[in-house]
């Protein structure tokens, strides 16, 4: 097994979730590789100060986008699976071991995702349907928990899309469906590589007997304007991408419209961001205006 890390500006996240695989690795043969995206805080040379030989560093000169990075790392790897995780996700006891074993019993499927948990224990939303014009209209409606996520249960299922914060990928279908769209540069990137597999036959598997704390560091930070536009926009490019520009574009209404609404609610709620909600609802509308994370 090849667990495959992307690390931007995260030294103690990316360093607490190397203790972690070491503390409660894989079993059998693995190796671990990082990506230090151009980080500015010092993680390359804490990660060679504490892991040393035990991990492969890799760090590039310039930043890349998510897609671009994991490409690299699941290119780069050497085991028959690949383990993605985010910098701030953390391996608990058995957690590898649940997602090749679920690999293993359903050859066809490309990917199995974890049960993603708060530091507190709480579970995640980590598994959906693929975004389209029937999950915006129940967001609209405010049903998208019973419509959309599917991180439900505790038997092992078919899903449409798993996070990449915990995701085993399957080595032969990373080699048929071809390396992630570089065109996303972060958000969606996962959950167009996921659809691509699906079109070639594959499935998905959500694995809730392999839990991966989640510490959810970027979520945090995605009331930024910078992380609303690129959110928006690469959300958008899947739909054009997948679906064309016309459902497209009614995907655009229906979010704009279901953000415009909680923006308002926000006026009364406690602890809720008008203004956050109102950036999302003008994104959502109008993905190509304003500077995403890339220009950066």
């Amino acid at each position: 097994m090849s667990v495959c890390i992307v690390s931007t500006d995260g030294r103690e996240d990316l360093l607490r979730c190397l203790d972690s695989v070491f503390r409660h690795p894989p079993s059998g043969a693995f190796e671990v590789l990082v990506v230090d995206n151009a980080s500015t805080d010092g993680t390359a040379a804490a990660v060679r100060t504490r892991f040393g030989e035990r991990i492969e560093l890799i760090a590039p000169a310039q930043r890349r986008g998510k897609a671009e990075n994991d490409s690299a790392l699941m290119s780069r790897a050497r085991g028959r699976w690949y383990l993605l995780l985010n910098e701030d996700s953390e391996l608990t006891p058995g957690a590898a071991d649940a997602l090749r074993a679920a690999l293993e019993r359903e050859p066809r499927a490309a990917a199995a995702g974890a049960r993603l948990v708060s530091p507190a224990g709480v579970a995640q939303p980590s598994a959906w349907r693929f975004p389209g014009v029937r999950t915006a209209l129940s967001a609209a409606v405010f049903a998208h928990r019973c419509l959309t996520v599917e991180s439900r249960g505790d038997q092992t299922r078919a899903v449409d899309w798993v996070q990449s914060a915990g995701m085993l990928v399957r080595g032969s279908a990373f080699e048929q469906v071809g390396p992630l769209d570089p065109a996303f540069f972060v958000y969606s990137d996962e959950v167009d590589w996921q659809r691509r597999a699906r079109d070639a036959g594959w499935s998905v598997l959500f694995v809730p007997a392999a839990v991966i704390m989640h510490r959810e560091q970027l979520s945090a930070d995605t009331g930024s304007p910078r992380r609303i536009v690129e959110f928006s926009r690469n959300r958008d490019l899947y739909m054009r991408k997948h679906q064309g520009s016309a459902r497209a574009f009614v995907f655009r209404l229906l979010t704009a419209w279901t953000y415009a609404l909680r923006a308002l609610a926000a006026l009364v709620l406690p602890r809720h961001s008008p203004r956050r909600y109102a950036r999302h609802a003008y994104h959502s509308l109008f993905p190509s205006r304003g500077e995403g994370l890339r220009p950066r």
